[in-house]
């Protein structure tokens, strides 16, 4: 038995809710451009860390990254950004959501295959496979993005994100 009250509970499945809300609406964000909806999920001050000395630092830059040249360009070749369901770890007014993030794009090589009731296409393939760890802050706007780190898959950096993740299940409010 909780020995939380309801009204605790209640905040914590509202929390969770709009957390996932979040980080779910990153990948159609991402994919179509929407500057303005960034600029509203990110912190004055966020930072999204992409490595390889690929930083970006406030909100407006954050936003505008998705208009550059090469991102509409890789929007436009049918970039599907596919997110797995995150690990949401709450402490307070901070939370730490660990993820997996998939960057999909269309197969230009190869037969197409026929799928029944589907249509026919060369597919899709996995481009890049990152762990991120996003940390949010409560704010009197909702849930925000303070930080984002995201590393590829099969470096030392990812597995380090995802462990960080596991140590929140044990210690942050999980539940």
């Amino acid at each position: 038995m909780s020995t939380r009250s309801l009204e605790e509970r209640i905040r914590d499945v509202e929390d969770r809710l709009e957390i996932l809300n979040l980080v779910a609406a990153h990948p159609p964000g991402a994919d179509t451009g929407a500057t303005e909806y960034i600029r509203t999920a990110w912190v004055e001050d966020g930072v999204f860390d992409l490595g390889a000395d690929k930083a970006m630092t406030g909100r407006e830059n954050i936003a505008t990254h998705v208009r550059i040249p090469a991102h509409q360009a890789a929007i436009d070749s049918g970039i599907g950004h596919f997110t797995g369901l995150p690990h949401i770890a709450i402490d307070g007014d901070t939370a730490i959501v660990t993820s997996y993030l998939q960057i999909l794009v269309p197969q230009t090589q190869g037969e197409p295959v026929t799928v029944s009731n589907h249509g026919t296409s060369k597919g899709y393939r996995v481009h890049r496979m990152g762990a991120n760890r996003w940390v949010l802050a409560r704010t009197k706007d909702g849930w925000k993005i303070k930080s984002r780190v995201s590393r590829p898959i099969d470096s030392k950096e990812a597995r380090k994100i995802l462990s960080q993740g596991l140590e929140h299940a044990q210690g942050g409010r999980t539940g």
